[in-house]
């Protein structure tokens, strides 16, 4: 794997350890925290597998977007433009006073970004 698709997956990673550790938490569950960091390891999983392919890909925290770029090399990976769409608010709806993540909310979020997850790690012959 290309240094940089490791960096992009590296952070990913670290973005998913911070929704499990949002949403799981005992005492102080939050739910924002998870949502913002769903859509964040998404966005980080799906440059990694476009960083891989060689695509060039702007400055973007646009999911649907990114997803349209990988089908270039994965066509079948339209089937995730749901959880995409889902996850793509995220990066802004709950980091501001007005809105909050509900439970069912954040665990839809961790649902939704699993699946991309998974998908990507598959791809790119990792773990799952």
């Amino acid at each position: 794997m290309k240094q940089l698709s490791q960096e992009w997956v590296d952070k990913a990673e670290g973005d998913w350890h911070d929704v499990l550790r949002g949403y799981r938490a005992r005492k102080h569950p939050n739910y924002d925290y998870a949502c913002f960091h769903a859509q964040q390891c998404a966005e980080k999983y799906l440059k990694a597998r476009l960083e891989e392919a060689g695509i060039a890909f702007q400055k973007t925290h646009d999911l649907p977007l990114l997803v349209a770029l990988t089908t270039q090399v994965e066509n079948q990976w339209s089937k995730l433009l749901p959880q995409a769409n889902a996850l793509n608010s995220y990066a802004v709806d709950f980091r501001y006073p007005g809105k909050s993540a509900t439970k069912a909310t954040a665990k839809q979020a961790l649902k939704d970004c699993a699946e991309i997850r998974q998908t990507v790690r598959a791809a790119l012959g990792l773990p799952l």
